[in-house]
């Protein structure tokens, strides 16, 4: 399968030209176009195994926890050879990532596609998941083939060495590798608790992931929630003024 990213970083669109017989997993919504020769299948979860008991539980952990949706939509060159055009559902960027069976955690909403012999799994994230704002369940994706990741804005992969030192602000956070030191903190580093606090709510910055190499983090240049923000900030109140009431 050949394939490549055009419009990247704000409007990215994967294409892929699929041979007879192959098979591309992607989120559900996420197909802009496809050739007729190409097969839609819709399934439960992520996994490519289990029983569909273990498959409904896997959906609904990836919908409810994960920040994906319940379904996985299956393309498959059945007819022929294809073309099939991938998007994510917000403006940014498309990132292929080559897995060779370390596993990757991946924050939610990140996962667009990927080829048959990749996972993606609801894993437990713990208190550090929580504190660092991906929340008590996280994503996990493992395996071999190729991963693809979308963003809110573009994205950067840093890879550390060992024992070198990020700090990221967690709503910039896109993937990492499983298995790498990470700390979930607030940004201020010094003086007591409500003086950190202070500090991190009056910068802006919050919570931060600090991650230790050796190993790959992926970064988004935009913060969803922070945009978010923005734009609520540019829209006037609206008051009810009938009966006194606002």
């Amino acid at each position: 399968m050949d394939y490549r990213i055009t419009h990247g970083p704000a409007f990215a669109l994967l294409e892929m030209d699929m041979n007879e017989g192959e098979q591309v997993r992607c989120e559900s919504g996420a197909m802009v176009t496809m050739s007729p020769t190409l097969t839609l299948q819709s399934s439960i979860g992520g996994a490519s195994s289990g029983g569909l008991l273990g498959r409904a539980l896997g959906g609904l952990a990836r919908s409810a926890l994960g920040g994906e949706s319940f379904f996985v939509s299956t393309y498959t060159a059945e007819a022929g050879p294809g073309h099939l055009a991938l998007a994510p559902a917000t403006p940014g960027d498309i990132r292929d990532v080559e897995m060779d069976g370390r596993a990757l955690v991946v924050q939610g909403g990140s996962f667009l596609a990927s080829s048959p012999g990749i996972d993606i799994d609801t894993g437990y994230g713990g208190v550090r998941g929580v504190l660092g704002g991906e929340g008590l369940f996280v994503l996990k994706a493992s395996g071999t083939g190729t991963l693809f990741l979308s963003s809110f804005g573009a994205i950067v992969r840093r890879d550390l060495e060992a024992g070198e030192r990020l700090i990221v602000d967690s709503g910039h956070m896109v993937a990492y590798a499983e298995g790498m030191g990470m700390e979930a903190r607030m940004v201020a580093g010094g003086g007591g608790f409500f003086k950190r606090a202070f500090t991190s709510a009056t910068s802006g910055e919050g919570l931060v992931m600090e991650f230790a190499g050796p190993g790959p983090v992926w970064i988004q240049t935009r913060n969803a929630d922070a945009f978010s923000g923005w734009i609520k900030s540019l829209i006037p109140e609206i008051t009810n003024r009938s009966g006194g009431q606002q």
